[in-house]
């Protein structure tokens, strides 16, 4: 194992880059981490809309968000790709493509968290700030949002945990990312299937496991921040 981690580590790392396009673990991290930067303003405005007191704009919202987390990412991921170039006859790219349903389904699940960050909030916050004088909006934006998304820092690392793990679908259109670079190195020992596939997994679990430790640590803190001296 650490001979093929000497000979591939910096495929594995990067794919053919710089000869080629950015692939491996850096293609991973990075698109994870795009997904949900561009996602957050999207996730924010429905999660917002989710506890709105107006119904038009609340159920709408609500439809949303329960159709697309009824759908399999990997039968979205198929439609993004293939149906809807056929029909449509504009074909994006696979980076391009996964960034966008990555940023499509992390909004909708920050939606959530953010929804529920703010419904946990006392009512009495949102009363104190509208007998202040002031509207629905500014008692959202200067009080209970920004308390609201203190409290759900761990769950928007988790939900980066999530997407890092999601970008494995995209070895089904051809992304490089490392899964895909991981079986392409299989292709070129295949008699150590297990110790590539081993090193594939050790690799998304120090990943995933640092950052759950880190919402952890955060969850921890923010406790701690908030229970009465």
């Amino acid at each position: 194992m650490i001979e093929l981690i000497q000979d591939y580590w910096l495929y594995f790392l990067v794919g053919q880059y710089p000869n080629g396009p950015l692939g491996g673990l850096a293609l991973t991290v990075l698109l994870s981490g795009a997904a949900l930067l561009l996602a957050m303003p999207l996730g924010l405005l429905l999660g917002i809309a989710r506890v709105s007191p107006w119904r038009a704009l609340r159920w709408p919202t609500a439809a949303l968000v329960q159709v697309v987390r009824a759908v399999p990412l990997l039968l979205v991921v198929f439609w993004a790709y293939f149906f809807l170039p056929a029909v449509t006859g504009v074909k994006t790219g696979q980076a391009t493509t996964m960034l966008i349903i990555l940023v499509l389904f992390d909004a909708v699940y920050l939606a959530e968290i953010v929804a529920a960050g703010l419904k946990a909030l006392p009512k009495g916050q949102m009363e104190s700030a509208r007998s202040l004088g002031l509207n629905y909006m500014q008692s959202l934006r200067l009080v209970a949002l920004p308390q609201a998304l203190r409290h759900v820092l761990p769950s928007l690392v988790n939900q980066l945990v999530a997407t890092i793990k999601a970008t494995s679908l995209g070895y089904i259109i051809g992304l490089s990312e490392v899964s895909f670079i991981a079986t392409q190195v299989n292709t070129l020992v295949f008699t150590k299937a297990v110790e590539v596939y081993i090193i594939l997994a050790l690799t998304y679990f120090v990943l995933c496991f640092g950052l759950s430790r880190l919402a952890f640590l955060l969850e921890r803190r923010l406790g701690r921040a908030g229970a009465p001296s």
